[in-house]
């Protein structure tokens, strides 16, 4: 997860035999897709890296996807590279690709590499990318597999009909993927508790972060700064001075990402933000943290916005961005977080950071 970065599916994993129908599929056998009105989300897909999963759908881990893991490639830098219209180190700036972020091989010749990743196409230098299977390990240790709800789905509690419900998420709504070893089910992470989906109602990316242009790069840099000159009113919380609202946003990010967590987990998912925002391989804003593209679901996905709009943040998740905005951090200088999934790294509570 890196700075404006954008998500790239490194392959279209659907399951269940494939793509379901369009955007008015109806609900099958009464099961648990819901006929009520829902919005979706933009596709969050590298419109080039997905090709090979629209021409045929496919298991993970089958032949034909080990064949094409071969043709990534990874950023091996401390921060991030240029990409460049032509195969020379003279040659114009096109975009730039961060640690952690990937692409596709398009064409290799005489030590660079023509690549796709976001919207970026152009050439890098060989000496800092990484190929194979090192370019294979990095991509499964920092990217995310993610599903794409094709319906109005419940979302329950076992990986039954019979199960409780915890709640609904709309047409078009992403979760991280915990697992998918259970019989037409799948495990996601559900405000913090597994949930479970019928699998031939949700579609699966395995999602890396990619690269920006130079547009995009303004683009962004420009948002940020209007971010800055729009903040009036100002609280000194000793290590960070920011504005009331932007204490709320950070505050509703606590909510969507650890609103089950202890107060514990929940002050070190805002230490991360934080220490992004201290970091010079991130934004130095928080708003620019939390927003940089393919970074945190909830802000993705649009959930984060209407937790922050509504008001319904709880005291302690204020409490707790108060905490981090202080200095406070139970997981030091670490920077990602996930849901613990064997992952070496700090654990609290449901969260692994490392």
């Amino acid at each position: 997860m890196a700075r404006g970065k954008l998500f790239v599916a490194l392959a279209g994993l659907m399951i269940m035999g494939g793509l379901l129908a369009g955007n008015g599929m109806a609900a099958r056998a009464g099961v648990d897709v819901l006929e009520i009105p829902s919005g979706g989300i933009s596709a969050i897909i590298d419109p080039g890296a997905t090709k090979a999963a629209n021409d045929e759908a496919r298991k993970p881990g089958d032949a034909k996807e080990e064949e094409e893991t071969y043709h990534k490639v990874m950023a091996n830098v401390a921060s991030a590279l240029n990409i460049r219209s032509e195969a020379n180190g003279d040659s114009e700036v096109v975009g730039m690709l961060y640690k952690d972020c990937g692409g596709t091989i398009l064409e290799r010749a005489d030590g660079w590499t023509k690549i796709q990743s976001g919207n970026v196409i152009g050439w890098a230098n060989d000496e800092y990318l990484l190929f194979d299977e090192e370019a294979k390990e990095l991509a499964g240790s920092v990217g995310k597999l993610i599903a794409y709800m094709n319906d109005v789905l419940r979302i329950r509690k076992g990986p039954s009909k019979d199960a409780e419900v915890w709640g609904v998420l709309p047409k078009g709504e992403m979760a991280e993927v915990l697992t998918t070893e259970e019989d037409d089910w799948i495990c996601i992470d559900y405000n913090g508790e597994n949930g479970y989906v019928l699998s031939e109602y949700v579609t699966l990316d395995f999602l890396i972060d990619t690269a920006e242009t130079m547009e995009e790069i303004k683009a962004r840099k420009e948002a940020e700064e209007e971010a800055k000159r729009e903040a009036q009113r100002h609280v000194n919380y000793g290590e960070y001075t920011t504005d009331a609202d932007t204490t709320l946003l950070l505050a509703a990010l606590i909510q969507c990402e650890a609103g089950g967590e202890s107060y514990e987990g929940k002050v070190a998912v805002g230490a991360v933000v934080m220490n992004r925002v201290r970091s010079s391989a991130y934004p130095d804003t928080i708003h620019g943290v939390i927003y940089a593209s393919g970074q945190f679901t909830p802000a993705m996905s649009g959930k984060l916005n209407r937790v922050y709009e509504s008001g319904n943040i709880s005291d302690e998740c204020i409490r707790a961005a108060e905490d981090a905005l202080s200095g406070t951090s139970p997981v030091g200088d670490l920077t990602h977080f996930r849901r613990n999934n064997g992952r070496e790294g700090l654990v609290i509570g449901h969260h692994v950071f490392y």
